[in-house]
């Protein structure tokens, strides 16, 4: 398939926009298309699927579907505040460094260093249970903790330009860090950094639903997929795949953007096809 301007688009990245607008368009109209209400209890516990429940109900007797459905507008929506904010803030910090160069530099360089170092969930798990569980708080401790992989990136990134003889004559003719950063560095580094951001909310989206799972995450009685393979876990013992459904729709958005994001690197480097 091609694009009107003779861009060739493979399969894998049409597949997952295709998977992205349709997530995105049941996270958006997800009050209207749900047949229940997000905590409704519709019926009795583990009711099989058929009839009115059309995936059965879960361990509290709340239909699945609709389960899945208020899920997505919850977990795709913090998912994507937390990444706006880990992106945002550590690509202005890593732009800020590679201009300003030397001890600031270094010290902010090394001060986010040492939060690399520390496992990411571990160090998740231990802010959560110190802080507690709100989705505020939630949001805020990821966003920091992926903002220092931003921050990295976009530092590397801006550092090759930064050198570069168009920038050595914007500051030779007085022209402020800003309007560096605005007109000469970002529009040179925006690729890699729209690659990053797919990629960020694909591991953000990941830790908040392995966070629910081991119970820290979003909690009851909001929907969220990963708290949903927990509540349902007990069904794999019986044969049952009703935990697998919200564990398939994980799989499947995050295996989407990559798809999409692989794409766009491709097609930013240069490369044939």
């Amino acid at each position: 398939m091609r694009l009107y301007n003779g861009a060739s688009v493979p399969l894998t990245a049409i597949f997952g926009i295709i998977v992205i607008v349709v997530y995105a368009f049941t996270a958006i109209f997800a009050g209207q298309l749900a047949p229940f209400a997000e905590t409704e209890i519709v019926g009795m516990e583990f009711e099989p699927p058929g009839g009115a429940y059309l995936l059965g109900t879960d361990n509290l007797g709340r239909d699945m579907l609709s389960r899945l459905i208020w899920g997505a507008r919850n977990s795709i929506g913090i998912a994507l505040a937390t990444t706006a904010i880990a992106f945002f803030s550590g690509a202005l910090l890593g732009l800020f460094a590679a201009v300003v160069g030397g001890w600031t530099d270094q010290i902010l360089s090394r001060l986010l260093d040492m939060l690399i170092s520390i496992p990411s969930l571990l160090f998740a798990l231990l802010l959560l249970s110190i802080f507690g569980t709100s989705i505020l708080t939630l949001i805020l401790v990821i966003a920091v903790l992926e903002m220092t992989r931003v921050f990295r990136l976009s530092r590397a990134v801006a550092m090759d330009v930064v050198v570069m003889d168009f920038v050595e004559a914007a500051r030779l003719r007085g022209e402020g860090m800003w309007w560096l950063i605005r007109r000469e560095i970002l529009p040179n580094i925006m690729a890699p950094l729209v690659a990053e951001f797919g990629l960020r909310f694909c591991f953000v989206f990941l830790a908040i639903s392995a966070l629910s799972f081991l119970g820290l995450g979003i909690q009851p009685p909001t929907a969220d997929w990963g708290s949903m393979v927990r509540d349902n876990a007990a069904l794999i013992t019986f044969g049952d795949i009703t935990p697998l459904l919200p564990a398939a729709a994980i799989a499947l958005l995050t295996v989407a953007i990559n798809f999409v994001v692989d794409w766009m690197l491709h097609r930013t480097s240069g490369l044939k096809d």
